[in-house]
């Protein structure tokens, strides 16, 4: 079996991180446990290109329990977890081709060894996979039934490819569920990016004036975690509805080059580039934190900082200062790439449980629907989002109302009222 990861004697470890992480993964356990009854997947190959941790390695177990024949790379370079790459690739031979710092040109030729499988359903986390076959490998587009995707990043980039009529496959957007969006991005983004940010700092976050890029619903999340631990939080935005919203939840909302002047620590989390630029660094104090929790590591115009500033010094793990020219020190955060991964250990199983759920539903609705669907960016259908938050909800023990028989004839109909 061909591989590329740090090193295969790390697999007990990463075997027993695996293991505590699906106590926390109830849904995915059902859906396993119902693909390896049904076997949706005989006969398919399923590449992933996601962070490899503990929960994906849960979700590719799945897949592979429905008989799918399942190859994964790392879809950022520092997200890796070395121990569980090598779990993967010892206890379950899964082909792995991920090692945590890889360059970026180890990062391609990774991505490029999941399409060497030639797989039939790609799982994308950024698009990278989707743009490499639609640019590089298109001898590849015909044998695939779709793909999915599964952050806010890869779907603005798969929006546009099929904007312009160019989207060879169809694509379900696994990120715009609402059991992902509305749990994952705003719970799990909220809680792990601050983690990530005291991991590689040990600062305490009480008292201090954080800064976040945008209002979408990872921001969202970090926010309310951010004052949660006592910030003085701030919201910078270019969209009036959010940024009303941030405002009506109780956060000052002002320019980016308002807020750098009086920010303590910076988090970007809006998919787009150079959400901090050079000019709003000029402006900041002596000392401040900058980090990123979008997918790229774009957000932060850090070549402009390394031309202005030279090369920087590690002063901790996952922090590099940068010294300006008036001499005010900037520290970066986990190389401005996501730095609840870089730092820290990602979202908590619980959150993922439902977000890969999900992808594994969605890899099962395009091979039940094999040809049958159009080349566009398409909704995860809302009865299998119903069924996620059902199956989670029985699994924390919690139980709702359902409609009597009265109640719903009187939703289905239009003749009574006042």
């Amino acid at each position: 079996m061909d591989y590329d990861i740090k090193d295969v004697n790390l697999a007990p470890g990463g075997r027993h991180r695996m293991e505590w992480a699906a106590t926390e993964m109830p849904v995915l356990k059902g859906v396993g446990e119902k693909f390896s009854e049904e076997r949706p997947f005989d006969g398919v190959r399923i590449a992933g290109c996601m962070h490899v941790t503990t929960e994906t390695a849960n979700l590719m177990i799945a897949l592979q329990q429905g008989g799918a024949d399942v190859m994964l790379c790392a879809s950022n370079p520092l997200s890796t977890q070395d121990d569980v790459a090598a779990t993967l690739v010892s206890h379950f031979e899964i082909p792995v081709y991920a090692i945590k710092g890889e360059d970026n040109e180890t990062y391609h030729r990774h991505v490029q060894a999941v399409l060497d499988h030639k797989p039939h359903i790609v799982m994308d986390d950024g698009a990278d996979v989707a743009s490499s076959l639609h640019k590089e490998r298109r001898e590849l587009l015909p044998g695939l039934l779709g793909g999915t995707e599964e952050t806010t990043t890869g779907v603005i980039r798969l929006r546009a490819l099929a904007a312009q009529g160019k989207l060879e496959y169809p694509v379900i957007a696994v990120n715009d569920a609402l059991t992902k969006h509305m749990f994952d991005n705003r719970y799990g983004t909220g809680q792990s990016t601050m983690d990530g940010i005291v991991r590689a700092t040990n600062y305490l976050i009480a008292g201090k004036v954080l800064v976040v890029a945008g209002y979408g619903w990872c921001s969202r999340g970090i926010a309310m975690r951010a004052r949660g631990l006592g910030a003085n939080v701030i919201v910078t935005e270019i969209d009036p509805l959010k940024a009303l919203e941030a405002v009506m939840d109780g956060f000052r909302v002002m320019p980016m080059l308002e807020a750098a002047k009086i920010g303590d620590i910076f988090v970007t989390a809006t998919g787009d580039i150079n959400v901090i630029d050079y000019h709003h660094m000029e402006v900041m104090k002596d000392g401040i934190l900058m980090c990123n929790s979008g997918h790229f590591d774009v957000e932060l115009n850090l070549k402009e900082l390394a031309k202005k500033a030279g090369e920087p010094k590690r002063v901790r793990p996952f922090v590099e200062q940068y010294t300006m020219p008036s001499g005010r020190r900037i520290n970066v955060l986990g190389e401005g790439r996501l730095i609840n991964l870089a730092a820290a250990e990602g979202h908590p199983a619980s959150v993922m449980d439902m977000s890969f759920a999900g992808q594994a539903l969605a890899a099962q609705y395009l091979s039940d629907n094999k040809g049958r669907l159009e080349n566009q960016v398409l909704t995860m259908p809302n009865e299998v989002d119903q069924q996620i938050a059902s199956i989670k909800l029985q699994a924390m023990g919690i139980e709702i109302d359902t409609l009597t028989d009265q109640q719903a004839k009187y939703l289905n109909s239009w003749e009574e009222g006042t």
